[in-house]
């Protein structure tokens, strides 16, 4: 996954390992925190970040039409922020990725997952809050 430097914008490789571990630039040196923010995915990226990421994984599956889902982006977002070296989340779209949702058996929208060890260990469909969010994140640890 590349990365850029919140201070130098350089672009930085960071294996799916290490996403919620801090590290420095390669370019500037300055520290490059843990991801803090959900990132979009594909399904390849998906698998690798499930199969290697060492913290739980914390997945929402939306839509772009999806009203509920336009309401749970900036819960998610707070989540993250507080999840930053504790968890990683990810966003799927489920109507590029319709079949990595059908996989997981999505049939309704917002709906969290959380992975770890590659494994599914919890999941909430329906819009839920920040705070419900991180809790659920954490349960699985």
């Amino acid at each position: 996954m590349i990365r850029q430097c919140p201070h130098c914008a350089a672009s930085n490789r960071i294996p799916a390992s290490r996403l919620s571990d801090s590290g420095r630039c390669g370019a500037c040196k300055q520290a490059l925190p843990a991801l803090a923010e959900p990132v979009d995915v594909s399904a390849q990226a998906f698998d690798d970040i499930i199969a290697s990421a060492r913290v739980p994984v914390l997945v929402d599956f939306w839509a772009p039409w999806c009203g509920p889902c336009k309401m749970a982006a900036p819960e998610l977002a707070k989540a993250a922020q507080a999840l930053s070296g504790q968890a990683v989340v990810l966003k799927v779209n489920t109507e590029q990725e319709q079949t990595l949702a059908a996989r997981y058996g999505v049939r309704s929208i917002p709906y969290f997952a959380v992975f770890r060890d590659g494994q599914l260990r919890a999941d909430q469909a329906g819009l839920i809050g920040a705070a419900q969010l991180q809790q659920l994140a954490l349960s699985v640890n």
